[in-house]
């Protein structure tokens, strides 16, 4: 198999075409951004850590019946992924209040919420990915409503596994984002990464933050938090 040519560099991965029918060649940077990119740095490792988790629980959730454009992983800072068009969709799941929800609302973090909250956001970095909602996402044509049905409840059952998984792994998982896209035959499916990156999550003991709001709030410690959620992630 051969890498092509770049197709698009992100804030976290760059994307390769590649000699594979349908196939995106996926490599995972160690830059770091945050609050739309205003913040930016490196952390040592996160390519490699990001990368292999997402690995896994691609692999767990296609084990649970969630499709997903993982293909296989291809060094420990890239993978072969399923070519997908984004739905322009960023879908966040909380199960406890943080970050901008609670700034939002004017609540403290830390609150369970007993049914979990679905948010989207549309993916629009020059409006800073606003939040809207299903009549608003109907209306930019980002997604049918019998895609939007769908999405919901694939994030529901994302959630559900991946909020098990953490807990056997002692982590509670506060809340993620996720990315969903079309194949060429029109099937949606997970995409993106599954990471520190893009997940808040909590040690179930002492509520440690594991994750990028390490980064995020200056609180030291940000490589060694990553490597200790991977080797937790990884534990079989």
């Amino acid at each position: 198999m051969l890498r092509a040519e770049q197709l698009y560099e992100g804030k976290a991965k760059r994307v390769y075409a590649t000699d594979v029918e349908n196939c995106y060649w996926i490599s995972y940077k160690d830059d770091a951004t945050a609050f739309n990119g205003l913040k930016k740095g490196t952390i040592g490792g996160k390519g490699s850590i990001n990368n292999q988790m997402s690995a896994i629980l691609f692999e767990m959730l296609e084990q649970n019946g969630v499709p997903t454009h993982f293909v296989k992983l291809l060094s420990d800072t890239e993978m072969l992924v399923k070519q997908v068009k984004i739905v322009p969709l960023e879908v966040i799941v909380r199960n406890y209040t943080a970050g901008s929800m609670s700034k939002r609302l004017g609540v403290e973090e830390g609150l369970k919420i007993d049914s979990p909250i679905l948010e989207f956001s549309y993916k629009d970095d020059g409006l800073g990915d606003p939040l809207i909602n299903d009549d608003h996402a109907l209306f930019l044509n980002a997604a049918t409503a019998a895609e939007i049905d769908l999405i919901k409840q694939l994030a529901r059952r994302i959630n559900q596994l991946l909020t098990d998984y953490m807990a056997k792994r002692e982590i509670i998982l506060v809340d993620f984002k996720l990315e969903f896209g079309k194949t060429a035959d029109g099937q949606i499916i997970l995409a993106d990464e599954i990471s520190p990156d893009t997940c808040r999550l909590w040690d179930k003991t002492t509520k440690r933050k594991l994750d990028k709001d390490r980064f995020r709030r200056d609180l030291g410690d940000v490589e060694a938090t990553y490597r200790e959620v991977f080797e937790r992630v990884k534990a079989r």
